[in-house]
């Protein structure tokens, strides 16, 4: 399944990215102590008691735990299975015939190329021929690794056979209006990813950077990893997390958190673009953090809610003024510049799935809710005593499931897209706070749970789901928002150049 997406500006990548260094001791042994291999052979181990001694394995346990940590590493071998035995490593190399490797076989000159330099019965046969073949597709390979200023850049949070993982595509568009879509590179994670966000906090020095935050499902920490290198097996910075876990027989994980740590699964991020070391957290401990993510610390801890904490989201207009939704069916603001006010809040029918602000004006926001409702708010409407209630601005029972995500286009004012888990997407103009359905899809992603409009490029739109294939849609050829949004239309295919359907 895809569970988060989120669009990496164009012309921020590194044409080719670096390729990372080995991982070394330290860092092999650092995955086995923090217990990513324990996750990892969970489901390898149901008929034991659960008790697991990595650090000083069992006589014979050896090549598991290798396979393991490769497999932590994303490394494995495609032949490496769990039940991989001595038996099997044997076979392999008797296969290999390694005692007779230096006798010569019959027949072959063994100063010649391959079985006569004279005749051969294929091209495929010919050394000559195939170097050049081989040439030829590694050249392929190396204009497919490459990232051009033109190309989008979407990574997608993605779990599939127990193997978490941070999968970066490309949308490269041709000049004659046709579109690839692939997996450029994928970066493993050590839980299950639930939520992404982009930011270009310069980490590791410059003025920009190139990075994404993932928060975690079975881990309360926040890692952020280096989108410029391949095969990274550490994240840069991580942010909060289990410091130290012991485990007894016969009584519970002892857990010992980091300081300032949240003690639950992350379930909300959210970058701010003005402040660019600032990350807010949004929490199933039922707290909201604030990290300055230069020096890997927590700076506020909020607790206004008395439920798990959905989603998190800063204004566009006003930076230091954040969002955030619950499970306890509320909404709050809270204004950074006014830290001793109680902050304002609104209260909703079911639990908060997602939040957005309106990218066209600093007074509106929509809210999307597990019953399939949509409620929008204007924040000059809302009253910061906690006995009053603020209606919506609207009401729109948009799907028949959870909607899970929403996105405004940040090109048209109005146009708001919604993804739900009854499989479908929509386009909605809420024009006057008074929506109406212009557009419906079924982009056969099964479930959607999370969808974005890209900033750059902005009526494509990024869809994930249940069924783990990124979609995306260029919403920009559908008919009716071609009607209505024609003029804003016609301004982003001019500014981001050739497009598709």
């Amino acid at each position: 399944m895809i569970s988060a997406i989120s669009w990496v500006p164009k012309g921020v990548s590194k044409p080719v990215p670096s390729v990372a260094d080995p991982p070394s001791k330290e860092e092999i042994e650092e995955l086995i102590k923090t217990g990513a291999l324990e996750k990892s052979g969970d489901a390898e181990s149901e008929d034991d008691d659960g008790e697991m001694d990595v650090e000083n394995p069992k006589e014979g346990d050896q090549v598991s735990q290798a396979l393991e940590v490769a497999k932590a590493l994303g490394r494995a071998p495609k032949v490496t299975e769990p039940g991989t035995k001595f038996d099997d490593i044997a076979d392999g190399l008797r296969e290999l015939d390694m005692e007779h490797y230096d006798d010569e076989d019959d027949g072959i000159d063994v100063f010649s190329s391959g079985v006569g330099d004279l005749y051969y019965p294929s091209n495929d046969m010919d050394p000559y021929l195939k170097k050049e073949k081989d040439d030829d597709e590694d050249s392929e390979d190396s204009d497919d690794m490459t990232i051009s200023p033109s190309d989008a850049v979407i990574v997608c949070a993605r779990n599939e056979d127990e193997v978490s993982q941070l999968e970066i595509w490309l949308y490269v568009e041709s000049e004659d209006g046709e579109a690839d879509v692939f997996v450029h590179h994928d970066v493993i994670v050590s839980s299950f990813p639930l939520c992404t966000a982009w930011l270009d906090c310069p980490l590791k020095g410059g003025d920009k950077g190139n990075f994404i935050a993932v928060g975690l499902m079975d881990e309360p920490s926040i890692e952020i990893w280096d989108l410029d290198i391949i095969d990274e097996v550490q994240p840069c910075v991580i942010l909060g997390g289990i410091a130290e876990k012991k485990k007894k027989k016969g009584k519970k994980v002892s857990i010992k958190y980091k300081e300032d740590s949240h003690r639950d699964s992350v379930l909300g991020l959210a970058w701010n673009k003005e402040y660019r070391n600032i990350l807010a957290s949004a929490s199933a401990d039922k707290q909201v953090k604030i990290w300055d993510v230069v020096t890997g610390k927590c700076n506020i801890t909020m607790e206004h809610h008395t439920d798990k904490v959905q989603a998190v989201a800063w204004n566009h207009f006003a930076p230091q003024v954040l969002l955030s939704g619950s499970f306890d069916h509320t909404v709050v603001l809270k204004d950074g510049r006014v830290p001793s006010h109680s902050g304002y809040k609104w209260t909703v029918t079911a639990d908060v799935e997602s939040l957005a602000w309106d990218p066209h004006t600093e007074h509106s926001f929509v809210v999307s809710l597990e019953d399939g409702t949509i409620k929008g708010f204007d924040i000059r409407a809302a009253t910061s005593a906690p006995t009053s209630e603020s209606k919506p601005s609207f009401t729109l029972h948009a799907h028949d499931k959870a909607v899970c995500s929403i996105s405004y286009n940040p090109a048209a004012p109005n146009l708001l897209a919604t993804g739900s888990t009854d499989k479908m997407v929509k386009l909605w103009d809420l024009s006057n706070n008074q929506p109406s359905c212009i557009s419906s899809r079924n982009p056969k992603a099964g479930a959607v749970f999370s969808i974005s409009f890209a900033e750059d490029n902005p009526f494509l739109l990024a869809i994930g789901g249940s069924k783990g294939k990124l979609e995306v849609w260029d919403t920009s050829y559908d008919a009716a928002v071609a009607q209505r949004f024609g003029s804003y239309c016609k301004k982003s295919r001019h500014q981001a150049g050739p497009s598709s359907g």
